[in-house]
Order: structure tokens, then sequence, then C-alpha cells
């Protein structure tokens, strides 16, 4: 009896496991050549476009996979969103590597890291500390636990942000527990720790170590699995376009707040010495080109008006007698609000770098706008040395005979002149009065010969 039980037990397993085989489809073969795009820096409008086009030109070459190769410490949420979307709505596999070593997968990139259908690091290599630190937007209200204070617009986005790399993790079948700590407890892990921990597929040191890793691969697709065929595959790397270029370099916040630094600096020198031409030019160029990066990011009004109370701060240095004073707020205030100038981590986990960014640009600021302070404050000292008063007193040529008016020659100009006695043509004469455009003249060396 019981052998006949077992015989059934065993009659019914293999109907189980044949009934398993039957349904799991069979990897259908995937060649084509290998595409690679890559990602050096913040995640923002520029690069999501750049992916986006990388995903689609993938798709029309009909790659086997397209390669991202990233190293950012993160960027913009919104970006971060549409690249997300792009990766899972994308018919062609992708593999994320972090690379080179000692890149980051930071924030932002830890999203990008695990939405891959292969998630990829290099030796030395870390992903991690994704959570919104300091999300502003609401005021702190009591939690009721131990009277401590709970920022709601905090904890709304960690819990939104938890949830959509929670549902990322899920999906591709990676560590939800580890995602969810990145966005709540900020942790982070280097390349081995992740490969351990179940959050990446493999550590390989270069790109062709890859590449010869995911040679015969199965990946899941929507469609159903593929197998990859890499054997003779070709490498194509999608570049990011010149224009796409510029704009991802000028949305840095860093370099974001250079440019209008230097923008506010060239029109500050232009306006104290009209004339110069080139400060007021190149001024101009970097003001618009900082203007341009804060259509893109998240700023805050609140660091753009300290930043123009800076300003303020040193044109009135200029007229008026502080000692200093205006001057040393003026520097203050530049510090405090380009160090505010896009704090939005509810929008962005981007910030502009403190000290080795932010402090000697202001620094540099301050010592040309000194330099202009300083030789404008001697100016505004002396005598007036342009205009017409400045004529008074000047000794030119008569190149008309003047009875009573006629030309004379003065300080490089013709002037239409009126002498109180005759001059003779080429006489020497000296400029007394001035009434409009007309000049009041005497002889030099001879007394008055009227009769």
């Amino acid at each position: 009896m019981s052998r006949l039980r077992r015989g059934w037990v065993g009659l019914l397993l293999s109907l189980i496991w044949g009934s398993a085989a039957l349904a799991a489809p069979e990897p259908i073969p995937r060649s084509g050549p290998i595409t690679v795009a890559r990602i050096h820096g913040s995640i923002n409008p520029a690069s999501s476009d750049y992916l986006q086009s990388a995903i689609r030109e993938s798709a029309e070459l009909g790659a086997a996979i397209l390669i991202l190769e990233l190293d950012t410490p993160g960027g913009l949420v919104a970006s971060t969103k549409d690249i997300i979307q792009a990766m899972l709505a994308s018919q062609v596999p992708i593999a994320v590597y972090v690379s080179p070593q000692g890149a980051w997968a930071g924030s932002a990139g830890t999203f990008i890291t695990l939405a891959a259908n292969v998630a990829a690091m290099a030796p030395g290599s870390s992903i991690g500390a994704a959570h919104p630190v300091g999300i502003g937007g609401s005021s702190p209200a009591p939690s009721g636990k131990d009277g401590q204070a709970v920022d709601h617009g905090s904890r709304k986005a960690e819990n939104l942000l938890a949830a959509f790399i929670e549902s990322i993790a899920a999906k591709r079948k990676r560590n939800v527990e580890w995602a969810e700590k990145a966005v709540r407890e900020s942790v982070a892990v280097t390349a081995e720790e992740a490969r351990e921990l179940n959050v990446i597929d493999v550590v390989v040191p270069t790109r062709t170590a890859l590449i010869h890793w995911l040679d015969g691969r199965v990946i899941e697709l929507d469609d159903g699995p593929v197998r990859l065929d890499l054997k003779g595959s070709g490498v194509r790397e999608i570049a990011m376009p010149l224009s796409t270029r510029i704009l991802n370099v000028i949305v840095d916040p860093n370099i974001a707040v250079m440019l209008l630094l230097a923008g506010l600096l060239g029109l500050y020198v232009e306006f104290n010495h009209p004339g110069m031409i080139l400060p007021g030019a190149v001024g101009a160029i970097c003001l618009i080109l900082g203007l341009i990066s804060m259509q893109i990011l998240p700023f805050s009004w609140v660091g753009v008006l300290l930043m123009a109370v800076g300003v303020g701060f040193f044109v009135a240095e200029v007229f008026v007698t502080s000692y200093g004073l205006l001057f040393a707020s003026g520097v203050i205030c530049l510090l405090i609000g380009g160090s505010m100038l896009f704090d939005r981590p509810d929008l962005s986990d981007l910030n502009v770098s403190f000290w080795p960014v932010l402090v000697p640009a202001v620094g540099g600021f301050a010592l040309f706008g000194g330099l202009v302070i300083f030789l404008v404050g001697r100016t505004l000292g002396r005598a007036q040395q342009s205009g017409t008063a400045e004529l008074i007193g000047m000794v030119g040529t008569a190149t008309t005979a003047l009875d009573p008016a006629g030309t004379v020659f003065i300080r490089g100009e013709y002037w239409t002149a009126e002498a109180e006695t005759p001059v003779a043509a080429r006489e020497r004469v000296e400029a007394v009065g001035v009434e409009g455009l007309r000049l009041k003249v005497r002889p030099v060396g001879r007394s008055d010969t009227r009769d």
C-alpha cells in the first residue's frame, strides 16, 4: 500500500514538473550590436533626454543590449522618474555598469541601477544614500512620540520615494528591504557588499569583462525571456550631442553659481567703469548661462534674494563710508545665499559644494569687487577730470582769428570760442569759462589790449 502511495506521489510530482516546464517559455536568442551610453555627472533633464534617446537608438539598431556606464552623485527627482519609466518600458535589455573603479551610484543613481535588467559595478565603487535629506515645504508638527516634531512634507516625500524604489526592486527581483533602507536610512554599500545583498548581479573590473559575463545570460523582458548571444557583437558608443553636453555642464549647481557670480562681477565692473566693454560682455554671457541653468534646476528665491542683497551691499560700499561693514555684509550674504540657492531637496539632492566651490568663488568676487571699490573710491575723492568743467584753465591754440568769435583747439578737440579781446590765428589762448558748447577764452602772455 505504501509502495502504491509513493508511486502516486511520484506521478503527481512528475506531472507538476512537466506542467511547469511546459508553462515556462523557452528563451529567445538575442543578438546584435552592443550599444554603450555614459552618464558621468548629475541626473538632470539633459542626461535624461540623452539616455531616452540612447534607448530609442538602440531599439532602432536592433541592439542586443544597451550598457549604461554610470557615475553620479544624484540629481533631480523628475529627471530620475523619466529615466526609470523609459528603462522599464524599454524593449532593449539594459545593463547599468557603475564604473570606473571608485564611481558612485548615489541617490538617483541607486534608483537607476536597481531599475536595470542587469546591475553591475566595478570594484571600489559604491551605491546607496538615497534619502531625501532636509525636505522642506511644511511646518513641523508634534509627532506625539517623545514630543519630537515631524516635518510632514519630509515624511510624505520619503514615503513616496521609498514606495517607488521598493516597486523597482521587486520588479527586478532585487533586495527590497535594502532598497527601502537606502531611502529611509540613507544606507550605502560597496560593490562587493551590494553583490552579497542581492542589490546587484555582478562585480566586474572592465566593460569587456561585463560583456563576457553577459554572453549566454537569460534576461527577463516584458515580452518574455531572451538569451544574449554576444559572440562577435560589435560595440557602438552613443555620444551625447554637443548642445546636450553644454546643457549638462551648466545645470551642475556648482557651475551655475560660478556663472552667476562671474556674470554679476562682470556687470558690476562695467557699471563702475563704463566703456570697458569686455567685462560687461563676458558678464552678460555668464549671467545668461546662469539664468538658463536656473530655469532647469529647482532654486530657492530666498537664496536669490540674499545674493542680490549681497551685491547691493558691494555697490553701497562705494558711496557710503562704512569702514568695510557693508563689504563684509555683502560677502556673508553671498555665502549664505549661494549655499541656499539650490537647496530644494524635495525636488533634487544636488547642492552647491560650500568649501571646494562656493567659498573660493565668493572670495574671488570679493577680491575683484574690493579692488573696484578701492579704485572708484579714489576717483570720487579727486577733483573732476572729465566733462566741460575740466576745460577751465586749459591752454590751447586759436585756429582762426577771434574777433570776437572763432575756433580754438584745446584738449585734442576743436571748439567754437569767443574772446573778450581780439585774438590772432595761431595765438595761445586759455579757457576761462564754458557756456553750452561755446568756450570763453582769453589770450595768454599779454594784457588786455582793448581800446
